[in-house]
This record gives C-alpha cells, sequence and structure tokens, in this order.
C-alpha cells in the first residue's frame, strides 16, 4: 500500500513539475501600449503611465500619435513617468512648441534674418519658395532641438532595436496617406508625427512631406496589433466621439459636405474601431482643457486627471498582468 502511495506522490510531483516546465517554454503575452494625440492633454498619458508602473505591466511594443509619438519615444528608449512627469512641468512648452522668441514677444511686429514676428511668434518668413522645407506658419526648430536633445544617441536606427519596439504615425502631405514610421532619426519621426497642419510646417523625409498622424489615425492600435501584440492598453486622448459614417460622393458636393468631412473627421471610422479593438480602453476626462494648454497649472492638473482614470482602471490592469504572469490571454 505504501509503495502505491510512494508512486501516485512521484506522480504527482512529476506533473506538478512538468506543468511548471511547460509554462516557462510558453512565450508570455505580448502586451502593447497605444498612446493617442492631442497636444498638451498628454499630460494625462503620463499620469495613466504612473499606473500602468505601479501595476507591474511589462510593455513589449509601443505606438503613438502626435503628442502620444513623443511620450510613447521617450518611453521607448527608457525614460519613466516621473521623469516625464518633470519634462512636462518644467519646460517652457508654449515656447517650445510656436517658437517663440521672447526677446520679442511684446513687440507686434518685428524682422529678423527675414523671418517676420508677431508678438514674437515667427509668421513670415521671406524669400522661401513654397514646398520649401521651411514653409509653415510655425518652423518647430525648438521642439526638435528638445527631442535631438532627449534622445542622444538613438538616430539613424531601426526602432525595433530600441529598448522598448516602437512606431509612431505620420501623414505624408503629397500623397494624403497614412505613413508608419518604424526607423532613422527617433527625434525627427516624433517631431513628423507632431507637426499639426496648419500650425507647424511639414517635415520633408526624401520626397514626403509629413505631417500629424492624427489627422488620419489618431489612436493607433491596428499599429501595435501589428507590431505583435496580444493585449493592447490603449490611452484615448478625444473628447468628443462621433459615430462612424459612410462618405458619398454627395457628402463633398458643396460647402456644406466639405463642413461635415472636417467636423468628422475623415480617420473616423478607423478611430472607433481602433478603440473598441483595445483591451484596456481608457479615456481621461479632460473637457475644458484644449491641445494648447501648456500652461503648468493645467499640465499638472492633467497628470493628475491621468492617474485618477488609470485607477479607476486598476482591476483591469491588474488582469492583464495576471494573464501576462499565467503566459495566457483571451481574446474575448
Amino acid at each position: 500500500m505504501n509503495n502505491w502511495k510512494t508512486v501516485v506522490l512521484a506522480v504527482m510531483m512529476t506533473w506538478g513539475f512538468c506543468q511548471q516546465a511547460f509554462c516557462q517554454l510558453m512565450p508570455r503575452p505580448k502586451v502593447g501600449l497605444v498612446l493617442g494625440g492631442g497636444g498638451a492633454k498628454g499630460a494625462a498619458e503620463v499620469g495613466v503611465l504612473k499606473v500602468i508602473e505601479e501595476a507591474g505591466i511589462p510593455i513589449d511594443y509601443i505606438a503613438g500619435t502626435s503628442i502620444g509619438s513623443i511620450v510613447g519615444g521617450l518611453y521607448a528608449i527608457g525614460y519613466r513617468a516621473e521623469q516625464l512627469d518633470s519634462l512636462f512641468t518644467s519646460q517652457e512648452w508654449l515656447t517650445l512648441l510656436s517658437d517663440r522668441q521672447e526677446r520679442h514677444r511684446n513687440k507686434i511686429y518685428q524682422e529678423q534674418d527675414s523671418v517676420g514676428y508677431v508678438f514674437g511668434f515667427p509668421v513670415i518668413r521671406k524669400g522661401k519658395k513654397h514646398g520649401d522645407e521651411s514653409f509653415g506658419m510655425v518652423k518647430g526648430d525648438k521642439i526638435l532641438q528638445l527631442l535631438q536633445q532627449k534622445t542622444g544617441s538613438y538616430d539613424a536606427l531601426p526602432f525595433d532595436s530600441l529598448p522598448i519596439p516602437f512606431r509612431c504615425v505620420a501623414v505624408d502631405l503629397n500623397k494624403w496617406r497614412e505613413v508608419v514610421l518604424q526607423g532613422g532619426s527617433l527625434a525627427r519621426a516624433m517631431r513628423a508625427s507632431m507637426a499639426i497642419p496648419g500650425v507647424f510646417k511639414a517635415l520633408r523625409s526624401n520626397d514626403r512631406l509629413l505631417v500629424d498622424g492624427g489627422v488620419l489615425n489618431n489612436l493607433p492600435v491596428d499599429v501595435v496589433r501589428k507590431m505583435g501584440a496580444d493585449i493592447v492598453i490603449a490611452i484615448d486622448l478625444t473628447q468628443k466621439k462621433h459615430a462612424s459614417r459612410d462618405f458619398s460622393l454627395k457628402d463633398w458636393v458643396g460647402i456644406g459636405g466639405a463642413v461635415d468631412w472636417l467636423v468628422s473627421r475623415p480617420d473616423i471610422t478607423k478611430y472607433n474601431k481602433n478603440r473598441q479593438d483595445a483591451d484596456v480602453y481608457i479615456n481621461p476626462p479632460l473637457e475644458g482643457y484644449d491641445v494648447a494648454s501648456f500652461n503648468n497649472a493645467s499640465i499638472r492638473e492633467m497628470i493628475h486627471i491621468g492617474q485618477r482614470t488609470g485607477k479607476k482602471h486598476w482591476n483591469d490592469l491588474l488582469k492583464v498582468k495576471e494573464m501576462v504572469e499565467k503566459r495566457k490571454f483571451s481574446t474575448q
């Protein structure tokens, strides 16, 4: 009888060991992080990242658009939420994002080096041909310099080789086509992704003029899925949601159709599909703030809003951590 007990115990121990060994051999589910566009509202993404870090969730892939590409790109090379918090709260963001010349800020109009400034903002550039790389109301040189300073040696390399593989979305202005940037200068890629049409000049890349990816894909869940993410956490800064609709030729006839198209946004169908495809969808309530709310008080409050919203999804985040640790995931 004792021999049978010994055999049963040995079998049970062997089975338990095999289960553990098999589990260790299984690749764990890969977690993708998606960071949407929204200008200054990107501060809320920093707040949510604090909660994700607190939950102990490993991030395997990152995809971002516009300000999400800046937050995501820096996170991909090793910056963490507290460092991004300091970056957002310590910089003169209005100056960085507008190329504002502080020495001209109190002058209605001033010219210097063939550039016309209105209250310090560069609005007129003389001697440049339309389509030149410098064409545009705001050059964005200061933000590019900051990004180059922060990214250091991450230049001319595939973004899969970053500590966390990264993609950011831009739009080819010539062909009006989405472009997923996955290599080269990280700073220039982030700068291209946040080039709001009509505000920042397009960034020239070979034969392409690249502008803000939010025009066509403001929440690139589909991009991070293609990278290999099994589980997706998406942080969406959009406040006003629109129902998807199909546009026919009559929608484009007359000024009413054009205005309707602009109000509804041309990317709305993709946007709705992407937010529904996220496993954990986090949408901080940022009514009252806009893309230009870069004053310090607003930045700090939006970071706190991001934290509070992330905490509301605490149980969802813990489920992600559990799925990763158990090396399985659900597609439900």
